[in-house]
């Protein structure tokens, strides 16, 4: 019996197809979820429900560079909604979000572990503390220099 996304022609598979493709593309674009509740004879708003339900599970593709921003309560006082407003404006994007070149996406987090180092921001699991808007453009700008020829990954 032929498989489709690593799973047999069974609904029961839902979740496992949806792992299949969030593992191998890193998000579950719409023809993804369209070609999935096809194959297994779902409908697509189950699909869509399944998707959008789990934490695990992205529809829009992620940055190179995963910016979590701390939100706990050491970074809130010490200015890390100021770091995420900051970043918002100066990438264009909001939380949750990727650039149109794919390299970065915003995250906001509840705790880094980091509060001795507050306001904390996380790039890629490297952390950086004592942030503040300054240093966190001069960081981004670093990075943009580095991947001057990144294209875009947005669907066209």
């Amino acid at each position: 019996m032929e498989e489709k996304f690593g799973v047999p022609k069974d609904p029961s598979y839902l979740i496992k197809a949806l792992q299949h493709i969030q593992e191998e593309k890193g998000y579950i674009s719409m023809k993804d979820a369209l070609d999935v509740a096809e194959y297994l004879d779902v409908p697509l708003s189950k699909v869509y429900g399944v998707a959008t339900f789990y934490e695990q599970f992205r529809l829009k593709p992620r940055g190179k560079y995963i910016i979590r921003v701390c939100q706990g309560t050491a970074c809130h006082v010490k200015g890390g909604k100021t770091l995420l407003d900051f970043l918002k404006d100066f990438l264009g994007i909001g939380v949750g979000e990727t650039t149109d070149d794919c390299l970065f996406t915003i995250e906001r987090v509840a705790c880094l572990g980091a509060c001795a180092l507050a306001p904390a921001v996380e790039i890629n699991g490297k952390i950086y503390g004592k942030m503040n808007p300054d240093k966190l453009r001069d960081i981004i700008i670093e990075i943009k220099e580095a991947e001057k020829n990144a294209k875009s990954c947005k669907p066209v």
